[in-house]
Formats: structure tokens, sequence, C-alpha cells
């Protein structure tokens, strides 16, 4: 029960660890250079990215906890039991000129539940890069850096949609 207050507080800051950490580890990505493994006279940029994506991948295995927690991964994931009923509804809405509202089981919560995967994913490709044999190492990092565009395709999703969400204030 000890624990119950430090997860409170940790769950409540995840989103936005997660958000900084994968932003600064997108946008200095450019800079590194990681090939088989960390070069014993690795700058700071490399180091930070290994180091900086292991402890990304913990946050981001904490973030896909408290999303799924107390049966909300029945509102990212409605497909996992083929409940496609408001997801339905936003497309129908979408080709009648309407926008989807967020919340509940509908397009913006599953386009949400896609980038949780995809944080997931990035973040063990990562792992699996870091500790694969050097003979795997380029492979594992090849796959680490589709699904990092892939991620950083739902970045831009999901801030695009935020600012949807914003309209719901004003609305």
């Amino acid at each position: 029960m000890a624990l119950l207050p430090i997860w409170r507080s940790i769950q409540t800051k995840l989103h936005g660890i997660v958000l900084v950490m994968a932003l600064t580890l997108v946008c200095t990505s450019p800079w590194i250079l990681i090939g088989k493994q960390l070069r014993s006279n690795a700058g700071f940029w490399d180091i930070f990215h290994v180091y900086g994506g292991l402890f990304t991948a913990v946050i981001a295995v904490l973030f896909a906890i408290k999303v799924c927690v107390k049966g909300q991964w029945r509102l990212f994931f409605p497909w996992l039991v083929a409940d496609f009923n408001q997801l339905n509804a936003d497309i129908s809405g979408m080709v009648k000129g309407r926008l989807p509202l967020s919340g509940g089981k509908g397009l913006l919560s599953v386009i949400e539940g896609v980038g949780v995967i995809l944080l997931l994913l990035v973040a063990l490709s990562g792992v699996i890069w870091y500790l694969a044999d050097p003979s795997d190492a380029l492979m594992w990092r090849s796959y680490h850096q589709v699904l990092a565009q892939g991620f950083i395709g739902f970045v831009v999703i999901h801030v695009l949609l935020a600012l949807l969400h914003i309209r719901d204030f004003f609305g």
C-alpha cells in the first residue's frame, strides 16, 4: 500500500515525461552516430540517446499500464473486443462533415491507442538493439528507425487532434 501514493504521483506526470523524452530523443536523433553498439568515445548525444531511450522505455511501459488499468484499455483498444460502434459512428460522421468528439471508444481514442502501441514498439526495438549481439544490431537499428518514423507520424497526428480537442472547450 505504501507504493500507491508514489504510483499516483508518478502517473499524473507520465504523459508529460513521455512527451519531453520522446521529443528530445526524436529531435536529437539526427546527431547520433550509433551503429552496432555504443562506441567507447561516444559523444553526449549518443550516450543520452541510449540511456535516455532506456529510461523512456521504462516510462513507456508505465504509461501503457496507466492507460490500461481499471478497464480503460477498452477505450483505446475497443477493436480487441470487436466493439466498433463508436468508431464506425465517428467515421460516418466524418463522411458527413462532422469532426469526431474526443473521449469514449471512438476514432480519436483508437488513434491514441495506436500511439501507445507505437511507443512501446519503438521502446522495445531500442532495448533489443541495445542488447543485441553486434551481428544482429544493425537489423534491430533499422526496425527501431522505421518504428520511430511511424511514431513521429503519430505525434504529428496527435498534435493536430489535440488542436481539434481545444474546440471542445469553446464549441
